[in-house]
């Protein structure tokens, strides 16, 4: 998104995959994070297997401890899920920060609020997809 408000896009990418690492760990896991991460990488244009290695780390993080936040509540896991977002963003800073040389710029992380605000929503879309087409 171009312009003054592209900080406050949010990460529909690691919200919907967050969510199917919870759901599904078995499934979706930190395998299909780091394929998911190489194409955002070839996607975005950016140093290859940056955001992929990234995005397995915060998943695995998830994996990790989805028992845990399965069982919390949903404005809970929307924190959560904030933090790891913005985690990931700087982890993908410090990445880009080691091959070349790039700025880190704040506002980006305002993402992590817009996640954590359609959290919820995606969460319960998402279950209600899961659940309508038995997805197992």
């Amino acid at each position: 998104m171009a312009g003054r408000f592209g900080f406050y896009s949010p990460s529909w990418l690691f919200l919907v995959l967050g969510y199917w690492v919870l759901a599904l760990p078995h499934r979706v896991n930190v395998g299909t994070a780091l394929f998911v991460g190489l194409v955002w990488d070839l996607l975005v244009g950016s140093t290859l297997g940056i955001r992929g290695m990234m995005i397995s780390i915060v998943v695995y993080v998830i994996a990790l401890n989805f028992l845990v936040l399965r069982n919390m509540a949903l404005w809970q896991q929307a924190t959560i899920m904030a933090l790891l977002s913005m985690v990931l963003e700087v982890c993908i800073f410090f990445g880009e920060y080691l091959i070349q040389d790039v700025t880190f710029n704040p506002m980006s992380l305002w993402s992590g609020l817009i996640n954590c605000i359609l959290w919820p929503w995606m969460f319960l879309l998402l279950r209600r997809v899961r659940r309508h087409w038995h997805v197992r």
